[in-house]
């Protein structure tokens, strides 16, 4: 079963995952670069934590037939498209990318209490832990991209 970010461990495990990346290391899949990845994880951090604004806006189709893949049990498959929104082609620093999306992780973990969130812009209605299964899923994904 999936985990939710929000579930005990959950947060040690994926910081932990994290420290383990460095700059050098190749994807087992994909064209992001390290330093790409580590940006671009930060992005739906971003959402949830509604502190930059992608341009998402509701979509019936991706509600109808994606929403339930963000979340569920069944693990992403390698080299799934990107949403135009999220894609990272520029170089971006490493180690400036690694700090900031350790930082979200932290905010993001240090508001696991709340019971009430926002809905998602595209997809809508989330639960606490459909948002956190998603936010899990999606760092899990690339950290085993990464082979952490």
């Amino acid at each position: 079963m999936i985990k939710s970010y929000f579930d005990e461990g959950a947060h040690e495990e994926i910081t932990t995952r994290i420290q383990k990346l460095n700059a050098d290391m190749k994807p087992g899949w994909g064209q992001m670069n390290a330093g790409q990845m580590v940006h671009h994880c930060q992005i739906p951090l971003n959402v949830i934590l509604q502190t930059k604004d992608y341009g998402l806006k509701p979509n019936w189709l991706a509600k109808t037939f994606f929403k339930k893949a963000m979340y569920s049990d069944k693990l992403w498959r390698k080299n799934l498209p990107t949403m135009p929104n999220f894609r990272v082609t520029e170089d971006k620093d490493f180690n400036t990318e690694k700090q900031e999306l350790l930082r979200l992780l932290n905010e993001l973990y240090s508001q696991r209490q709340r019971e009430e969130w926002q809905d998602h812009p595209t997809f809508g209605k989330l639960t606490k832990d459909q948002w956190g299964r998603m936010q899990y899923k999606h760092l899990d994904h690339h950290l085993r991209q990464f082979g952490v």
